[in-house]
């Protein structure tokens, strides 16, 4: 290629960059020097010799090694739970020379020896504290879940929402190849003759025939619909009573997702604490004809694909390739947190001062999943899953695992 058509193509992409989901470069991030690690009232005071020591990991600028004693609460967690979990991540992860040692020896585990399994995890992988980029070390754990629509193959009636899969013209970019620095980040566009163009967004997909004739399925509730897009896959149990099929994340329109929360506490219609899932859902019906006004708020869109559900025990599969596990996968944001690596989170249970502490895996990302302390929490399946992750906006620490 030559000098004057790399330039040009530079000059394109970086127009589609700035109307699309790529973030800037990410900045270094200045790492504290060890704090005091807080006590916990009828807790065991953790001794000096138990502080962080070691030097800055050079493999991330986020993360800063600690030992297992620094973890609140770590020999409280039954990590027998999240071993099954780590198994399935280690489908993907065991091709890694460095995780290949793990990963065999967790499949020769006693899954029921608790020690065993604890032992396994401490012997084989180093703890590193994780922060942000102005140094704290606290961010936001939300939740989310696959839920359960009700739907039709055919519109008719009450099923009048369409669930879309990848319309044929969606271009996704990899800048990595023309700027190195952009590695990891992918825009989405269209080519309109020789240029290429943002995609639509929501409201301009919505309010047109651009869709037609990609529909996979019609569900009978648009606020449904638009929630299984915020938590990216779910279940629909067809009008025929027999057949329940599962729709997975299939991509996305390139534009960032905005919270149409935020949108309605900046309006003035909701304050901070009721700006829940439910308390958006009720806002919606009880102001039916802003519908369309709020859920355009949010630009991002998106598309699906149908897979059989062969067993209704076995989740949703995440941005690793692997099946979630309830209660011990979590979405990261994939530039600080490697995916597939086990993660200590810390946090409160939803709306509750009731301790979390467990041992979780990085399975998957989302795109309001953004820095370093910044987790979601998979509940699992159904409406009492639906119920939990709703109402989840806590405070939380991480400490990601990785192989010695």
């Amino acid at each position: 290629m030559s000098f004057i058509r790399l330039s040009l193509l530079a000059s394109i992409l970086f127009t589609l960059v700035s109307c699309s989901t790529v973030q800037p470069p990410v900045q270094p991030v200045v790492v504290p020097p060890p704090t005091p690690v807080p006590v916990t009232p009828g807790k065991p005071s953790i001794s000096p010799g138990d502080l962080p020591s070691l030097p800055r990991t050079e493999i991330n600028p986020a993360l800063r090694p600690v030992t297992f004693a620094a973890l609140p609460g770590w020999k409280d967690d039954d990590q027998r739970e999240a071993l099954p979990a780590f198994l399935s991540s280690c489908v993907v992860m065991i091709r890694r020379p460095n995780w290949k040692p793990a990963c065999t020896a967790a499949a020769n585990l006693d899954g029921n020896d608790e020690n065993a399994v604890r032992q396994f995890f401490e012997r084989y992988f180093q703890p590193y504290g994780v922060s942000n980029a102005d140094g704290s070390l606290y961010g936001t754990v939300t939740g989310y879940y696959e839920p359960l629509l009700q739907g039709s193959r055919k519109r008719g009636g009450k099923y009048q929402t369409p669930l879309h899969r990848a319309p044929d013209d969606i271009l996704t970019i990899d800048l990595v190849s023309v700027f190195p620095e952009l590695k990891g980040q992918r825009v989405r566009g269209r080519l309109v003759g020789n240029k290429v163009l943002a995609y639509p967004s929501r409201g301009e997909l919505t309010q047109s025939n651009a869709l037609l004739g990609k529909e996979i399925v019609w569900v009978d509730d648009p606020i449904d619909a638009f929630f299984l897009q915020v938590q990216g896959s779910g279940r629909v149990q067809l009008d025929d009573g027999k057949e329940q099929v599962r729709i997975a994340y299939a991509d996305q329109n390139g534009h960032p997702y905005k919270s149409i929360g935020r949108y309605l506490i900046d309006k003035g219609e909701l304050t901070l604490d009721q700006a829940s899932a439910q308390g958006i859902k009720a806002w919606l019906k009880a102001n039916p004809k802003r519908q369309q006004e709020l859920l355009n708020a949010n630009p991002s869109y998106v598309f699906f694909k149908e897979e059989k559900v062969n067993d209704p025990s076995i989740g949703p599969k995440g941005a690793l390739g692997v099946p979630l596990t309830p209660q011990r996968s979590i979405a990261v944001d994939p530039q600080f947190i490697q995916l597939g690596a086990p993660v200590f989170l810390v946090a409160t249970l939803p709306a509750s001062k009731t301790p979390l502490r467990r041992l979780v895996m990085a399975q998957d990302t989302g795109s309001a999943i953004k820095n370093p302390v910044r987790a979601d929490y998979f509940w699992g399946f159904g409406a009492e899953a639906g119920e939990q992750a709703g109402r989840m906006k806590q405070r939380g620490e991480m400490w990601v695992l990785l192989p010695k």
